[in-house]
């Protein structure tokens, strides 16, 4: 199944520059009304309050705090329309910024939750957008998956929500594409409201019983909602005082941006923040900024928006760090191909995590079966299993090593599977985004990757729109005969 080709993007408006100056402080979001537009409904994510804080930094051992702060490009002198770049210094040369956690303007509570997941320093993304988001103004944020976005706007959220006196409202509404995308903000919130007791967040997504949703939200905190927009829609239209809940939204996120807006979502979440209020802060966050992206900003946001760009030049396609290859064979011998490719990879890496990624939910649960019954350790995962199952399977192979997930896209965009070690695209992809979105589940947080993409002779016409990614040719491994007779007695 082909997706459509992304929207061409627009025109950059950039107005800002982040520099190191004296605290400004903000003033909240005021949305534009949407405008409605009829479209299709799409399934749920399948295949197919100003609060002027700013962060700061203090050397060790320095008297004087360095403030980072963003000002009008007039006062700097740089032309309207131009680019306001994160910096492009982290200590490693990577996605890690020099600024840690402890040298910003959190508090105790929220320091200790980050403490406790692990994180110490900011991620680049981070640091660009942190300072914006924490003056309260509306952001419209172009990065990368697995730079650390999801806590660039959780974390000042959370803030922000600590200081709001106790009720039953919802305050940080998170939209998200997909079921596994959303369980995945969830958890990372729950890291940061450890030490915040009276907070609490809640998911709603398709593939799980309404009445169970219904009934966790009334007996337990729900500050925060992580959704995605279809199950959304079903509870404002069916779960008596959802939508008078809605109306204490504070903080509105659109997370994967581009990809809601190409999954058809626009008019799920137009419907959607008509039911919100208008005073609020707006962040959308997305990988490529597309005319529709940049439609949807202009309907959510408060004209006067901050556009910031944490993708470096040169950095926008792919990971510097993943070696791509290509190989060419008849389709009937891909299997053995597939067996004889991962078999070296194992020998070669003991704690070997490796994504298979395949065009549909059938051939996915196909070459699960074979790699199966072939005794490598494989699970998988697919619009064809029940989201208890996605969910149990994510969470293994997200803390396990030597393990093979054997996936269609739903895992091919966003979610992130620490430490993946090879990723393999098994027939072709439906264009140029799908196979970088592929690609990107390894060689993330600055680490190295493997990429194969493995392609029929009357797919080759594919290599011409990635051949500016240094993807080179290479030989398949030699098929054992006694694996070829097992796949086609299989």
């Amino acid at each position: 199944q082909r997706s459509r080709p992304p929207a061409a993007a627009a025109a950059t408006n950039i107005d800002i520059a982040v520099v190191p100056r004296g605290i400004m402080s903000g003033n909240p979001g005021y949305a534009a009304a949407p405008k409605r537009q009829r479209r299709r409904r799409p399934r749920d994510a399948e295949d197919g309050s100003a609060f002027p804080r700013v962060v700061t930094s203090r050397p060790r051992g320095a008297d004087q705090v360095r403030e980072v702060a963003v000002v009008p490009a007039e006062a700097m002198d740089i032309d309207a329309g131009t680019s306001a770049n994160a910096p492009t210094g982290g200590v490693d040369g990577s996605y890690l910024s020099d600024t840690r956690f402890d040298q910003c303007a959190v508090s105790p509570l929220s320091l200790q939750g980050i403490k406790d997941a692990g994180y110490e320093r900011l991620t680049r993304v981070q640091e660009a957008t942190l300072p914006v988001i924490l003056q309260g103004k509306d952001v419209l944020a172009k990065a990368k998956t697995g730079t650390g976005k999801t806590v660039a706007f959780l974390l000042p959220a959370v803030e922000l929500l600590s200081t709001l006196p106790r009720s039953t409202s919802i305050n940080l509404l998170v939209m998200l594409p997909t079921r596994e995308l959303a369980y995945q903000v969830a958890v990372e919130a729950r890291k940061l409201l450890k030490y915040h007791s009276s907070l609490g967040v809640q998911v709603v997504i398709g593939g799980t019983k309404l009445s169970q949703e219904q009934r966790s939200m009334r007996s337990t905190p729900c500050q925060i909602l992580v959704a995605t927009p279809g199950r959304l829609i079903d509870h404002l239209q069916n779960t008596p005082g959802f939508s008078a809940r809605i109306k204490g939204v504070k903080v509105l996120v659109l997370d994967e941006a581009d990809r809601l807006l190409d999954m058809g979502f626009r008019r799920d979440i137009e419907k959607i923040i008509a039911f919100i209020p208008k005073e609020r802060q707006t962040l959308l966050f997305s990988a490529t900024v597309p005319a529709e992206v940049r439609e949807v900003s202009h309907l959510a946001m408060q004209k006067d928006y901050k556009f910031i760009n944490t993708v470096q030049e040169g950095d926008e396609e792919t990971h510097a760090q993943v070696n791509q290859m290509y190989m060419v064979a008849p389709l009937d011998l891909h299997f053995s191909i597939l067996y004889g490719v991962l078999k070296k990879h194992i020998a070669e890496d003991a704690e070997y995590k490796v994504i298979i990624f395949c065009t549909t939910a059938m051939v996915t649960k196909l070459v699960a079966e074979i790699l199966s019954q072939l005794k490598l350790n494989i699970r998988e995962i697919h619009s064809r299993k029940s989201q208890s199952a996605r969910t149990k399977v994510s969470d293994e192979f997200r803390k396990s090593k030597g393990l093979i997930l054997v996936s269609s896209d739903v895992s091919a965009r966003g979610v992130d599977y620490p430490d993946v070690s090879l990723v393999i695209q098994v027939g072709l992809p439906s264009d140029r985004q799908q196979y970088i979105h592929r690609l990107g589940r390894t060689g993330r947080k600055g680490k190295e990757g493997q990429g194969i993409l493995l392609l029929a002779h009357w797919e080759k016409h594919f290599l011409s729109s990635v051949n500016d990614l240094s993807i080179t040719e290479t030989v398949a491994p030699p098929v054992n005969p006694s694996i070829q007779t097992e796949v086609s007695s299989i």
